[in-house]
């Protein structure tokens, strides 16, 4: 079989947007580090950190149907790179307001609302250039390769970023600027799409035509609105400045390697399936994964050892990135390549409730009911979910192969 290494040897486009992947994922998880902490220190108030989240995923909502529909017509690299430049300029602003001492939560807000809508036109084109830069054949283990890249960058920035943040926050501003040009740069290197791109207006019709393409495939359907409700309910990470700043008594660094913590198992996780992909069972093996993060969720809410913490974020990644992993070769290797960016920005809208909205639902639950309550209490939702899925979803939950009936694209 085909290793990762010899993936990333003979495929140079798939190494070209490899590298694109860390440094987009670098920039934004320094982004995140700095926008948190320097949220909190202005306001003290967690709610504001839910709020973060809720802007932020507000153009997913906003734009999701033309999002699909702009990554079907023009071209994936060329909209990919753009979008990578306008969050260049973002982090430019914040660095500048920063060092001139300007910085202010609305417009920290504000910001977050760019960043969020230049996140959601970037993610379907993205997700949608990955099969056409890779064999069929090795597309599972293309996305788990993928992830394995967005994975250890996410495991080096965000300690990076608490470290740097000790010099002040321009201090992490300022190389995500970088970060994001280089990303750009390296994703307008890739080839051009061979086949044609979708050339029709943006009618209703085609708008929703990837909704439409979900809905006919149960399995589909299932995993992406599992991975929704059961990580919307479980996702902490919005507390973490919360956590490490009154509840594991540490600092920036400490908030750093916190946020790094689910990203070493997701990169360990992605490592082992780049190798040894999921081929049987998979459908039982989507539910287990997303049962033990939901353990791993209540686990960390109850611990008060930075430690113990540290090692439960880590399981708790590594359960992530299986669910992860199998949604997305589902999704992808089930679309026809002139409806994919549609169907990337469903799915990217899913990922995003998932996130964003969980960051707000945490933050407001931690509001209502204290930081420790509101993880425990998610922790036990996502395990509601996974039951009730298993139930709702049989045809999901007893399938066998990921890609036994997908021989084309």
């Amino acid at each position: 079989m085909t290793s990762q290494p010899l993936l990333l040897r003979h495929h140079r486009p798939f190494v070209a947007f490899w590298f694109a992947r860390i440094f987009t994922a670098s920039a934004f998880q320094m982004l995140t580090v700095a926008i948190g902490w320097n949220l909190y220190q202005l306001t003290g108030n967690v709610m504001d950190l839910g709020w973060v989240g809720l802007i932020e995923f507000a153009p997913r909502l906003l734009f999701m149907l033309h999002t699909g529909h702009v990554a079907d017509r023009y071209d994936r690299r060329r909209v990919a790179a753009l979008c990578q430049s306008l969050q260049a300029m973002i982090a430019l602003i914040l660095a500048i307001s920063s060092a001139s001492d300007h910085i202010t939560r609305e417009m920290i807000f504000i910001l977050a609302f760019v960043l969020g809508a230049a996140r959601s036109f970037e993610m379907p084109a993205t997700q949608a250039l990955l099969p056409s830069i890779v064999p069929v054949e090795l597309f599972p283990r293309a996305v788990a390769a993928a992830q394995a890249a967005q994975q250890s960058a996410t495991i080096v920035a965000p300690a990076f970023g608490g470290l740097l943040y000790a010099f002040g926050s321009v201090w992490v501003y300022g190389p995500s600027v970088a970060l994001y040009l280089i990303a750009a740069l390296l994703m307008s290197t890739l080839p051009a799409r061979q086949l044609p791109l979708n050339k029709g207006k943006a009618t209703l019709d085609s708008l929703l035509a990837g909704i439409r393409f979900i809905r006919s495939r149960p399995d589909v359907l299932g995993a992406i609105s599992l991975d929704l409700f059961a990580v919307l309910l479980g996702g902490a990470t919005a507390l973490l400045p919360v956590f490490a700043k009154d509840i594991l008594l540490t600092g920036p660094w400490g908030l750093g390697m916190l946020r790094s913590a689910p990203a070493v198992g997701a990169l360990l996780m992605s490592l082992w399936l780049a190798r040894f992909p999921v081929e049987r069972k998979v459908g039982r093996v989507m539910f287990t994964a997303v049962g033990l993060f939901g353990v791993a969720t209540i686990a960390f809410g109850l611990s008060t050892s930075f430690w113990f913490s540290m090692a439960v974020l880590v399981v708790l990644g590594a359960a992530d990135m299986i669910s992860m992993v199998i949604r997305a070769s589902f999704v992808q290797l089930e679309t026809p390549d002139e409806m994919r960016g549609r169907v990337s920005a469903v799915n990217g809208l899913f990922i995003g409730a998932s996130n964003q909205l969980g960051e707000f639902e945490s933050g407001a639950t931690a509001h209502w009911l204290g930081t420790v309550p509101a993880v425990v209490l998610g922790g036990v939702g996502t395990l509601v979910v996974t039951g009730l899925w298993i139930k709702l979803f049989p045809g999901l939950a007893n399938r066998d192969r990921m890609v036994e009936e997908h021989k084309t694209l």
